[in-house]
């Protein structure tokens, strides 16, 4: 980030958390609202007390000054300042840093008629987690994924494609897709490097299978995108789609994919 887009965002910061303070009601956080208050809101030494910060820290913030703000500083305003889901990703975006209640518990859980979308879609499709577990797929996604998706399989993308057999006859080109989907889940967890879940799933996919170990060690990272997608499906032959995958708005932490059917290419 260039100096003056860093000036920018700290200032944008400050703004950001001088307006959540006035606009907090004093007798909302036990506090009598007193006749001597010059602006609306609370003051900066309420909000230090009620947030359990420093003061100082409260008016560097304010200011724009080009500090580092810590995750628990910043967990500590959004608690003390009962800010919504929405402001809470808000301020944790503005500052650069990762929220330490984010996906330790699998966060605010995606609503039932979201995750129902996948059913009004014609083609195979589901919504993965940030863990890329499988939370819902419609029944032409569990015809294709059959040991996926099936009752009682563990969901887990990366662990079917790593230790499920059937995979490696299923998709084409194994090898290069096993190496691609890795380098995928690298750039997706990123920002999620003390997340004590991925990280327990990395490290047990490593010990069970030296192909993902490997793959992991190669350090790739790629953006998850589309495009086409084959399989030799065990009732069906062989299968062409074009995927495209999509983050579900409001809920960052979840992707909807979808396949779209391509016709069997000429093999005349």
């Amino acid at each position: 980030m260039t100096s003056h887009a860093a000036d920018m965002q700290a200032h944008t910061l400050g703004s950001f958390l001088r307006s959540l303070r006035e606009r907090q009601m004093p007798s909302a956080h036990g506090l009598a609202p007193g006749s001597r208050r010059r602006t609306p809101g609370l003051r900066r030494e309420e909000v230090a007390q009620i947030c359990g910060v420093s003061a100082t820290w409260c008016t560097w913030i304010e200011q724009g000054r080009d500090i580092s703000v810590s995750s628990g500083t910043l967990a500590r305003l959004a608690l003390g300042l009962r800010l919504s889901r929405a402001e809470r990703t808000y301020l944790f975006e503005l500052a650069g840093k990762h929220d330490p209640d984010k996906g330790c518990d699998g966060g605010e859980d995606i609503p039932p008629a979201v995750l129902a979308s996948v059913d009004a879609i014609a083609g195979p499709a589901y919504i993965l987690d940030r863990t890329w577990t499988a939370r819902r797929w419609n029944a032409e996604a569990a015809h294709l994924f059959g040991g996926w998706l099936s009752p009682g399989a563990d969901h887990n993308l990366l662990r079917y494609i790593f230790l499920h057999p059937e995979a490696r006859r299923l998709i084409c080109n194994w090898e290069e897709r096993a190496h691609r989907v890795t380098a995928e889940f690298r750039a997706a967890m990123t920002s999620r490097m003390d997340d004590s879940e991925l990280r327990s799933l990395i490290s047990d996919l490593g010990r069970q299978s030296a192909d993902f170990a490997r793959c992991w060690e190669m350090h790739g990272v790629l953006a998850r995108e589309g495009g086409e997608r084959t399989f030799n499906h065990p009732g069906d032959g062989f299968v062409r789609y074009q995927q495209v995958s999509l983050t579900i708005a409001g809920w960052p932490d979840f992707r909807l994919t979808m396949l779209l059917g391509l016709p069997a290419p000429d093999r005349a």
